[in-house]
């Protein structure tokens, strides 16, 4: 029942209608009251209420107004006896409805695991599509606890069944290899665990971890005609059971939850593969060019007031046009000879020069350490594209998994070989890479094939077959776009033209770029400027000095304080539970729940208060404030804090606090920053962004 209610509200769902006053008519005092009550109570809500305190006391007052009965005489009303049956007989009959009997439970309990259970895992929106069920067939609903009953028969009846089919799909040699894997715990855990430190060694692991899921034998039909949603379901409550566990229970389920774990782990595999591959190829670039940057600094001398001296140059060379360099430069030059000797050494490091040392040293990266990972990873990901753009880059990774198990010692590709360059291997790198009778070193043309596929990858030009987030990009779609086009475009508030969209956005660039201008030109950037940075023209924004505080921050602050003192941090996580109902979006991953809902709300709230201030669950347990053991915590962290769970709740509570925010106090802005962190939110994106700041340093 709806916990407070508005006067119009109260008046569109209260009001007695004609037929209700000749229900009443014959009713007078307490009875005619708690009549009208109990009448409209199960108008609105389909039951009987199941005690006095359940009618919201507006409700009362406003029925009680209407008959003319005093809202106090309520309490008096009997809740048990011959009158309050009478009393529901007389409504179930107005209504043509009628009480839940065990046939129904059976029936609805099938129901759920036949319609619902297939596609939702959620016990509360079970429960809710259960009582929309009763309302339907004019029955009903059961009790609470009646109603968590049929939801817990319906989500085992599911679970049995989808045990048995994914079982009976896997077959004998399948299930025999699960159980080969579960002789092996250590195999196992290694399989549950996290990608390791960013590395080789830990690319090469996750690629034996991928072998071994891969040789199970498992493909798409096990789960076909699955819901995601289902196999994640099980995948998570493997994910948190020890071999003891899986060997207490039955074969089918055993079978199910080991491949359910085995087939999610392998996208999940795939996908910490392409983010090793990226951070590793970025890591051998940034690791060059900071070697040749230190090699540079360590071998050139810094000539002091080289702007000074320049200016001296250029105006000697104006004023004396005539004269010998000897005559007219080296006397305006302090240091004479020395100092122009230092400089162009200086000169001399330019980017090309500076392009070449890193290409150098890149090579040696990445053929004496780095090389040995291209076979295996080759052997393992499968990179496709629908982009004929980038066919070269695909063409390449070809030729490079065809000559993986070539001698190493083999320089050059074959003469006849067709090596794809254009497309690949940009004009900088063409000297390193071809020599002078054209033909390609393999070494360098790898690692720029590396690269380049890295920056495809990036763009989701090219994706990996078999991933969970670099997928096919086209499948990210919704199932409906090209038929409901205008309405997804409408939605994102986009035009369907896209000349359209071109103008807008070049028409906001140009006038992004006005402002920039005109402000550089009249000094009003704010200390942003344009610079060059490897022979390229960067915008440097420069760090932001601490602000002065605002006038009545402070005296806010000191409110603040006055009304309610220092608040708990987890006090505050509890206000903002109660406000967002965010707790609800943790769902247990076990195959029941016995916990009621308060006390694991309670638990809940102390385990993330844990988790998220590094505070750890022993010490939490250990303080013996709230009187929750360790065991216990430690249940409710395995079996509800799970990734998804944690995202949910995420959403739950970043979606109310944009709604809650006023623009009077805080403006239009869609970004602030707090803790280290930036939260950021943009109108034309269907989520929202929430990541670590980068801080204002030159760019």
């Amino acid at each position: 029942m709806q916990a407070e209610w508005e006067p119009d509200e109260l008046i569109d769902a209260w009001t007695l209608t004609g037929g209700d006053w000749d229900l009443i008519a014959n009713k007078a005092g307490v009875t005619r009251l708690g009549f009208a009550v109990m009448l409209k109570f199960y108008e609105i809500e389909g039951r009987f209420p199941a005690y006095s305190e359940e009618v919201q006391p507006a409700a009362v007052r406003y029925v009680g107004s209407l008959v003319k009965v005093d809202p106090a005489l309520f309490a008096k009303y009997s809740w048990a006896g011959r009158s309050i049956k009478y009393h529901r007989s007389q409504i179930r009959k107005v209504y043509g409805t009628r009480p839940p009997t065990e046939d129904d439970e059976d029936r609805w309990a099938r129901w759920l695991a036949e319609e619902m259970c297939p596609t939702e895992t959620n016990r509360d929106r079970l429960a809710a599509a259960l009582r929309r069920r009763c309302r339907s067939e004019k029955v009903e609903p059961p009790s609470t606890g009646q109603v968590e009953r049929v939801v817990a028969s319906g989500c085992r009846q599911f679970d049995d069944d989808f045990a048995a089919t994914t079982a009976g799909r896997l077959g004998p040699v399948v299930c025999g290899r699960l159980e080969d894997l579960l002789s092996r715990p250590n195999v196992l855990a290694g399989l549950k665990s996290d990608p390791g430190p960013l590395g080789l060694d830990t690319l090469l692991a996750e690629i034996g971890k991928l072998s071994t899921v891969r040789a199970l034998g498992l493909d798409g039909t096990v789960f076909g005609g699955s819901s995601d949603r289902i196999v994640a379901a099980w995948r998570a409550r493997a994910a948190r059971m020890y071999p003891s566990d899986f060997a207490d229970c039955g074969e089918p389920v055993r079978y199910t939850l080991l491949a359910a774990l085995c087939w999610a782990r392998q996208a999940e595999l795939v996908d910490g593969l392409s983010d090793l591959l990226i951070g590793l190829i970025h890591r051998i670039n940034a690791r060059a060019e900071r070697r040749v940057e230190k090699e540079l600094i360590g071998e050139l001398a810094n000539v002091p007031g080289k702007r000074g001296i320049f200016t001296r140059l250029v105006d000697a060379a104006l004023e004396h046009p005539d004269d010998t360099v000897r005559e007219a430069i080296y006397p305006v030059v302090p240091g004479g000879v020395k100092t122009l000797s230092a400089l162009a050494r200086e000169l001399k490091a330019t980017e090309r020069a500076v392009a070449e040392r890193v290409r150098y040293q890149l090579r040696g990266s990445y053929s004496h350490y780095y090389r040995r990972m291209l076979a295996p990873l080759l052997a393992a990901l499968e990179f496709r594209c629908n982009n004929s753009a980038y066919r070269p880059v695909m063409d390449a990774v070809d030729l490079l998994a065809r000559y993986a198990g070539a001698d190493s010692d083999q320089k050059l590709y074959a003469a006849g070989e067709k090596v794809p360059v254009d497309g690949v291997v940009p004009k900088a790198w063409l000297d390193g890479v071809v020599d002078d009778d054209g033909r390609v070193e393999r070494i360098p043309y790898e690692l720029r094939v590396l690269i380049a596929l890295r920056d495809a990858l990036r763009r989701r030009e090219v994706y990996i077959q078999g991933a969970g987030r670099w997928k096919n990009p086209d499948e990210d779609m919704p199932g409906d776009f090209e038929d409901n086009r205008d309405v997804h475009y409408a939605e994102l508030g986009k035009p369907l033209d896209a000349t359209e969209f071109i103008a807008g956005l070049r028409k906001r660039l140009d006038a992004g770029l006005t402002r920039l201008d005109t402000a550089l030109a009249r000094g009003t950037s704010g200390g942003v400027r344009i610079i060059t940075r490897q022979g390229s023209p960067w915008v440097s924004v420069p760090k932001l000095d601490k602000l002065p505080e605002p006038r009545n921050l402070g005296a806010l602050k000191a409110e603040v304080e006055r009304r309610w003192g220092t608040i708990d941090l987890l006090d505050i996580l509890k206000d903002t539970a109660f406000i967002t109902d965010f707790t609800d979006s943790f769902a247990s991953v076990a195959s029941r729940e016995v916990l009621d809902r308060a006390t694991l709300n309670r638990r809940l709230l102390l385990v993330l208060f844990a988790l998220g201030t590094n505070m750890g669950i022993r010490q939490m347990a250990i303080t013996g404030e709230h009187g929750v053991g360790e065991a216990e915590l430690r249940h409710v962290r395995a079996t509800y804090v799970t990734r998804e769970n944690l995202r949910a709740a995420v959403t739950a509570v970043v979606n109310a606090t944009l709604e809650a925010r006023d623009p009077a106090w805080w403006g239009e802005a869609t970004s602030t920053a707090s803790d280290s962190k930036r939260f950021a939110s943009w109108d034309s994106n269907l989520m929202t962004e929430f990541h670590a700041r980068v801080l204002p340093a030159t760019a």
